[in-house]
């Protein structure tokens, strides 16, 4: 079982994605709504990822980033934000995020979880 933390300041955003990794059984899903929630949840819970949002209200996703890469270096991270200029896709990913997905679409969301996790898809079983 792998554990993902989905962290974005809207309920509908970190429902959305839930409902995205809800498909693969494998997957149980945690939220926060703050980055300090996310920071918090992350040292108390260690998830295998966390999938974070770029723009949020006090705590920037940015800034979430860089202090749970302080508390694990090895933590993986994928960024989402609707303002995936390349100034900011470049910024996440010089900070540590594994990947960067423009939302509402989340496109490509659900198979960088399965690759990152070393998840075997079923039509591949």
């Amino acid at each position: 079982m792998y554990t993902v933390l989905t962290v974005d300041d809207s309920s509908f955003m970190r429902t959305w994605i839930k409902r995205l990794l809800a498909s693969n059984d494998l997957i149980t899903t945690l939220e926060a709504a703050s980055g300090l929630e996310a920071i918090l949840t992350y040292r108390k819970m260690k998830p295998d990822l966390v999938i974070l949002d770029y723009n949020m209200p006090e705590l920037t996703g940015l800034e979430v980033l860089k202090r749970i890469k302080k508390i694990d270096p090895q933590a993986r991270v994928v960024m989402c934000s609707s303002l995936g200029t390349s100034f900011n896709v470049e910024n996440c990913l010089a900070a540590g995020a594994i990947d960067f997905v423009i939302k509402p679409e989340f496109s490509g969301l659900v198979e960088i979880v399965t690759k990152t996790l070393n998840i075997k898809s079923e039509s591949n079983s």
